[in-house]
């Protein structure tokens, strides 16, 4: 595919994805979303692929759909959002979160609507100090989705959650950081280089463990206690087959640096 709205590449293990509509403050549509699902896919069949970043052009990181793209003008038809849903963002959301490798977040400014949420469904999330989160949702009559109903308040608690989707206000990412909404805050100058910077210590890392990582973590949110116990188990057996565990253990023994593959 010729990406137009989205910037790809992959080197030294990393695959960066960046949304590259800045004048639309990088809002969807659906050759965007096109372009989002063909690069994930390469993102998963590439082996040589270790970590993803995901970021956005310009001076926002994302503002959601292009309203744009749905016209709703007075008389015409109504539209069915739940279609485009079911077609764009839900499999958007499980292709970042079910991805077995680390999926870092680099947010460079505004994150509304739609945007505000696909970060939640990342592992690690960086934002510039500029930046800020808003579920816009409310002030045009919908419901958030790109599953922020569920990551939410799972993050920051039922109560700010509420308050965040029903008043629609804008959140810093100095608060985000504090309430537990993303990983850290750093200064805007900075932002790209330390997400990849992270990108690529993770890319030296063991993926292979830390996919089963993200797997058990994710897995953790509905099992009960006991469910989690068999399913570390499960993965620990996993784990302990693997290429990096093998080498992990041999570079301790021998005091040297590991070499992972990821397998």
């Amino acid at each position: 595919m010729n990406f137009q709205h989205i910037l790809f590449a992959i080197e030294e293990g990393v695959a960066t994805l960046s949304l590259n509509r800045p004048e639309q403050l990088n809002s969807f549509n659906a050759q965007m979303h096109a372009e989002v699902r063909e690069a994930l896919k390469q993102v998963r069949q590439n082996p040589e692929v270790r970590v993803l970043l995901l970021s956005g052009e310009g001076r926002g990181f994302c503002a959601g759909q292009d309203l744009g793209d749905r016209n709703v003008a007075p008389g015409a038809a109504a539209p069915d959002l739940g279609e485009s849903i079911e077609q764009f963002y839900n499999p958007l959301i499980r292709a970042l979160r079910d991805l077995p490798l680390p999926v870092i977040c680099a947010v460079n400014g505004v994150a509304a609507g739609a945007g505000a949420n696909i970060p939640l469904a990342c592992d690690l999330v960086l934002a510039a100090r500029s930046a800020s989160f808003i579920q816009a949702f409310c002030k045009i009559g919908l419901i958030p989705d790109s599953g922020g109903t569920w990551t939410l308040p799972r993050l920051v608690g039922t109560a700010r959650a509420k308050a965040l989707m029903l008043l629609g206000d804008r959140l810093s990412a100095e608060q985000a950081e504090q309430w537990g909404l993303i990983y850290r805050v750093v200064d805007d100058a900075e932002l790209r280089s330390e997400a990849l910077k992270l990108a690529r210590h993770l890319a030296t890392q063991p993926t292979y463990g830390l996919a089963l990582i993200k797997r058990s973590l994710n897995a953790s949110l509905n099992n009960s206690f006991d469910e989690q116990l068999e399913l570390e188990r499960d993965l620990q057996r996993l784990a302990g087959r693997s290429e990096d565990y093998r080498e992990g253990v041999s570079a301790f023994m021998a005091k040297r640096t590991p070499t992972f593959q990821g397998r």
